[in-house]
């Protein structure tokens, strides 16, 4: 199966919907699923997407770098994307720093920063992590902020469909 590469517009349009469904009243407010949680005075939702959805233009294209400053290799690459929200006022976190581990069932995982990237005037955090196997993944988000205590989020996401 062939997924076709898409532009930063593509993106953009990508993660506007996950804003959209976790912002709808100008607060973040959703109830918590899998993918969103509220810890440590922080909202986020927490996005998981095939690395080919978001490697942008083919090689060789002048108009756009990969995002985060590599195009993803190999066949389990998935690139993991969470928007914060500070829990009080429903206001989007632009100036956090936060790091992600993603582990299989019973596995270490790799533990990385995710980086800041400006969708739709925005700030959403991302990177890429390989996702070899159909397995219950746990991913621990840690969120810092200036003034704040860290806040630690842990979420299931289910990759064996």
């Amino acid at each position: 199966m062939v997924i076709a590469m898409v532009s930063r517009r593509a993106i953009a349009a990508l993660l506007g919907g996950l804003w959209l469904a976790s912002n709808l009243t100008g607060v973040a407010t959703a109830a918590e699923t899998d993918l969103s949680k509220t810890a440590g005075g922080v909202t986020v939702y927490l996005g998981i997407v095939p690395a080919e959805i978001v490697e942008g233009l083919p090689p060789g294209s002048t108009t756009e770098q990969p995002m985060h400053g590599r195009t993803p290799k190999g066949p389990h690459e998935y690139h993991v994307v969470a928007a914060v929200f500070d829990a009080a006022s429903g206001v989007r976190v632009s100036d956090a720093v936060v790091t992600a581990e993603v582990s299989g069932l019973g596995l270490s995982g790799a533990k990385k920063k995710l980086e800041p990237m400006q969708i739709s005037g925005t700030t959403t955090y991302g990177g890429f992590f390989d996702l070899p196997g159909f397995d219950l993944y746990t991913v621990k988000l840690t969120v810092e902020r200036s003034g704040a205590s860290p806040a630690a989020l842990q979420f299931k996401y289910d990759h064996r469909r």
